[in-house]
């Protein structure tokens, strides 16, 4: 009677003996058949070229998304008031700190960090404290949000008359 653990041992020695030479076989292939090698290169430029499609793709796809989400948050509104504006920058920092823990959850985050930006007097004080602050996936979508926008202004025009003259009247 054959024991289990002998059948155990020629089955696993029968399997590394054909990976042995099946690697083998493929290396003397790749050195000697220069059709095989042709076809291996093709093969590889076409994973890459695969590769690449897809990652334009989901980039584009990204973007089509953070366009959609901005565009959204615009058509909901914002508030108006002043005690609304804080206690509406006030929930969406919180929530956008809360949801950037959850790196599935990015877009969303992005969006109450960029909810938040919009109700902010300064927003490019705000954007340079996100900046030290926020987390840098969290930080790129915001940044496409922002780029998207055109209405938000982070260079607000500076009054002359308001600047303290240097004395050469």
């Amino acid at each position: 009677m054959v024991q289990t653990s002998t059948i155990v041992s020629i089955s696993a020695a029968t399997a590394a003996t054909g990976l042995l030479a099946y690697a083998i076989y493929f290396d003397y292939h790749r050195r000697a058949d220069p059709s095989f090698r042709r076809n291996l290169r093709r093969e590889e430029r076409r994973q890459a070229r695969v590769e690449k499609e897809e990652a334009v793709a989901q980039t584009k796809q990204k973007r089509k998304d953070v366009q959609q989400v901005v565009t959204q948050a615009t058509e909901d509104g914002y508030p108006t008031g002043v005690n609304e504006k804080e206690q509406f920058f006030m929930d969406h920092v919180q929530q956008g700190e809360i949801l950037a823990a959850d790196p599935t959850r990015t877009m969303d985050a992005a969006l109450a960090f960029y909810k938040a930006l919009k109700v902010y007097p300064t927003p490019t004080d705000l954007i340079t404290i996100y900046d030290k602050t926020v987390d840098k996936r969290v930080l790129d979508v915001l940044a496409e949000m922002i780029a998207y926008d055109e209405s938000l202004d982070l260079n607000p025009a500076v009054n002359l008359s308001d600047l303290p003259s240097a004395g050469l009247d």
